[in-house]
């Protein structure tokens, strides 16, 4: 049994999957999740491919095997490009496309783990947890995810005391662990990872202790729910080539009063621990440098196949058409170079972690939730109604029908056949479901984009700024 074939087979453990109504009893073999599944075990596979395990992982000293690049711990600017050539590597053989393949949450907790001793003082046993965690989840190939946000059942209270369980809290402890009741939201890749990382997403009030947490919870608990949105997968690889490889799934988490075990109970009724747990640069660099790359990879790929689509159809030598391919150009150029300049302004922690300079990747992060929306846009201008002029199944016509579909779907530079399954690939990003899917994830997934750009401005430095500024009207007064 291969590691692809180890993971699939890990996922039947009983665990509450929920599409369509009704409880799924083995997600490896739904439809709705097998595509994605065949891509991460295939992912999962590389990390026994000699030439390729090196680049993306390192053995692991426990194990004597190869582990993901996710769980190393920085120590040099030379770790954090063997951590960016493994991000990049995933999120290239999946051309972007899909956000949470674990290494951003092994990130988190490669981060946690990386700083553990500052949290020693606010739980005697925070260190020994996250330690033998991280160890288990590097060596085990643990799958993760987070799940973050509250339910949208009244956004205008946070604590709603008529209707205490909106938001995920303790309600009682016992030798084994803690009950916590409530959901949280959305947990991308929720139906197949092994374990959810769950805290608050905002400062919990002093006053309600019981809703500050960080969990690490198994998928397969007594009671805990996983509620998944409609499928956008397809089995149909020619017509939809990113639906039928690519659907990352999200679901509502439901917990029924769960018992999480006090090995997987990090913090539990400190709003200030868990806070500062939530906001740690370290873990968040680590975390947010990974969103970047791959952010990177789904640009470069939406610029290629709009430079495709445009070279396709001849209209690649129109101004206003290279002037909207240009500007594509220049999204991926400068996701890049943040990338790049977070790595050449990284530094060394106070644990002797090399970390990448935060505030670049929060620019990143901050210009994709624009730049993506942004992007589509322009690929729909460039293809314009040529997306709706794809005929279906182009490969069942015959006789003379198959002839004209030869002679009036042809491009400018390629045969019908490669100019149809072009405009099949870009309508995958532009208008199925799991186009529109992406826009709503890419503007969002960072949270608020107004709160993101508003936070960067509270949380900069202005001095550099406004000092110059002032020092120039002083020396006009002197």
């Amino acid at each position: 049994m291969d590691r692809g074939q180890r993971f699939l087979a890990s996922l039947r453990d009983g665990r509450n999957v929920w599409l369509d109504g009704q409880r799924v009893p083995d997600v490896t073999k739904h439809p709705a999740f097998t595509g994605t599944l065949r891509t991460i075990s295939r992912l999962f596979n590389t990390l026994d491919t000699p030439g390729i395990q090196e680049q993306i992982g390192f053995v692991s000293p426990r194990s004597g095997s190869y582990v993901h690049n996710a769980f190393l711990v920085p120590k040099s600017q030379e770790d954090l490009g063997r951590r960016t050539a493994a991000f990049a590597h995933w999120a290239e053989q999946t051309q972007g496309v899909m956000s949470r393949l674990s290494d951003y949450a092994r990130s988190m907790v490669t981060g946690w783990y990386a700083v553990r001793e500052a949290f020693a003082a606010d739980d005697p046993h925070f260190v020994e947890k996250i330690t033998r965690y991280y160890e288990t989840a590097r060596d085990e190939d643990r799958f993760l995810t987070t799940a973050l946000l509250d339910p949208q059942i009244n956004r205008a209270k946070r604590i709603d005391d008529e209707n205490p369980d909106a938001v995920l809290r303790i309600v009682r402890e016992n030798s084994d662990g803690v009950v916590v009741r409530g959901a949280k939201m959305i947990a991308t890749a929720a139906p197949y990872t092994h374990d959810f990382l769950i805290f608050p997403f905002y400062h919990v009030d002093a006053a309600h202790p019981e809703y500050a947490h960080a969990l690490i919870v198994p998928a397969n608990l007594q009671g805990l729910h996983i509620v998944c949105r409609e499928s956008f997968a397809s089995a149909d690889t020619e017509q939809h080539p990113l639906s039928s490889r690519y659907d990352e799934m999200d679901a509502v988490l439901i917990f029924d009063d769960v018992l999480v075990p006090w090995e997987r109970v990090l913090l539990k009724n400190n709003p200030d621990a868990v806070w500062r747990l939530r906001q740690n640069t370290s873990a968040n660099a680590l975390a947010f440098h990974q969103t970047v790359v791959r952010a990177v990879a789904k640009l470069r790929f939406v610029t290629g196949v709009a430079c495709a689509v445009a070279e396709a159809i001849g209209v690649n030598g129109f101004l206003h058409v290279q002037e909207k391919l240009g500007e594509l150009l220049t999204q991926v150029d400068t996701l890049q170079a943040l990338v790049t300049a977070s790595e050449v302004y990284s530094y060394l922690d106070e644990f002797g972690n090399q970390i990448p300079a935060i505030g670049y990747l929060e620019t990143a992060r901050n210009l994709n939730s624009r730049y993506y929306p942004r992007a589509i846009e322009i690929l729909q201008q460039v293809g314009a109604g040529g997306f709706m002029q794809v005929p279906s199944r182009a490969s069942a016509y015959e006789g003379t029908v198959s002839d004209l579909i030869d002679k009036y779907f042809a491009g400018a530079t390629v045969p019908a056949s490669a100019k149809i399954k072009l405009f099949q690939l870009g309508w995958d990003l532009i208008g199925s479901q799991l186009g529109a899917r992406h826009q709503l994830y890419e503007r969002y997934y960072a949270g608020d984009p107004v709160r993101m750009y508003a936070n960067q401005y509270l949380h900069a430095d202005k001095r550099p700024y406004t000092q110059p500024v002032w020092d120039l009207i002083r020396q006009s007064e002197a």
